[in-house]
């Protein structure tokens, strides 16, 4: 990044060269290797990180957001209202965010302390009982009223995907011969996207793996309630195209939050929602993994913004029943290598 660039300047030259770590410990009798991308590394804590810079960098650009004058609305269930949030705050642009119950209060609260303006939409779309439908056209009322008002639109604008395609650079160049496999959670279809185009402009011989949400309509099953904010969506988004996945798996919210509290268990690493997701797919693909691959999964965000929820005993058994067994069960490590 340039320093004369302000969108990449103070805070924000930190985006990306997130971490990747090999995981030995969560399912030490695999016959391949597994390695995670930590984007709960990125200044705001997730991937949305990039996507807010991007999309960010992208209007200031081509002149639709000029900061001082500006004013950016974005829908968000939490982490690329941080991103943005962040961004705008350190480039003096006024932001809006429009949430909705689900979004976790850590997250409204980060957004509010970074100087974001967050309106919560409280009533469910009639025709599909969902939230997303109301945060769009709240979205829009917004600009409608508000002078100098810009969506950058995470849903359908191609900068979202662009700003994966170093995501997925970045991956590859840290494991040893790029991976074989990549597993990806899905929602905006942003991280999705971009590194499946990458991995395409590049000829790469790796296998996409689409982790997305039971009921969610991504991959056109029925919508059908879901507790994790971020995986998965109840609209299909614009940047969606069929053949970016060579597999599709869908996972339980309960497989989230058993593979979360596994990471956490074996791994020490505190993660969010949608990690447990792409863990379970793995896990569920694991006899038609081949001997000697290696995987990637990318880890979006961080778990201190799911204590309340996936890491609180109450609140899963509230919704799970007593399910601790089944990421208490041989949890020990025998062996720790040297550093």
């Amino acid at each position: 990044m340039h320093t004369s660039d302000p969108v990449c300047g103070g805070v924000l030259r930190t985006v990306g060269r997130t971490p990747l770590v090999e995981l030995t410990r969560l399912e030490p009798a695999a016959r391949f290797r597994l390695f995670a991308k930590l984007e709960g590394h990125n200044p705001g804590g997730s991937i949305k990180d990039r996507s807010a810079l991007e999309l960010l960098r992208g209007a200031i650009r081509d002149g639709l957001v000029i900061p001082g004058r500006s004013v950016v609305v974005e829908s968000s269930s939490g982490n690329l209202g941080i991103g943005l949030a962040q961004a705008c705050g350190y480039l003096g642009i006024r932001f809006i965010c429009v949430v909705d119950p689900r979004a976790n209060r850590q997250n409204i609260a980060i957004m509010r302390a970074l100087g974001a303006e967050v309106e919560v939409v409280t009533r469910t779309d009639p025709a599909t009982g969902e939230y997303l439908p109301v945060r769009i056209r709240r979205v829009r009322e917004i600009l409608a009223r508000t002078e100098h008002a810009y969506c950058p639109d995470q849903y359908s604008n191609p900068l979202n995907p662009r700003s994966h395609h170093a995501t997925m650079r970045e991956i590859c160049e840290a494991v040893p011969g790029g991976p074989d496999y990549l597993f990806a959670a899905t929602s905006s279809c942003g991280t999705l996207r971009g590194c499946a185009e990458y991995a395409r402009e590049q000829q790469l011989p790796v296998s996409i793996v689409a982790v997305d949400a039971e009921g969610s309509v991504i991959f056109g099953r029925e919508p059908a309630p879901r507790l994790i904010p971020g995986h998965g969506a109840a609209v299909r988004p614009a940047l969606h195209q069929d053949g970016l996945a060579d597999t599709v798996v869908h996972v339980s919210d309960l497989d989230c939050v058993v593979n979360c509290r596994r990471l956490a268990a074996r791994e020490a690493i505190l993660a969010g929602g949608s990690a447990g997701a792409v863990i379970a797919a793995v896990r569920r693909m694991a006899d038609r993994i081949p001997d000697g691959a290696t995987c990637a999964v990318v880890l979006a965000d961080r778990g201190e913004r799911y204590l309340d929820t996936i890491y609180n005993d109450d609140w899963v058994a509230s919704h799970f029943g007593d399910v601790a067994h089944l990421w208490k069960e041989n949890s020990p490590v025998a062996e720790v290598a040297p550093c």
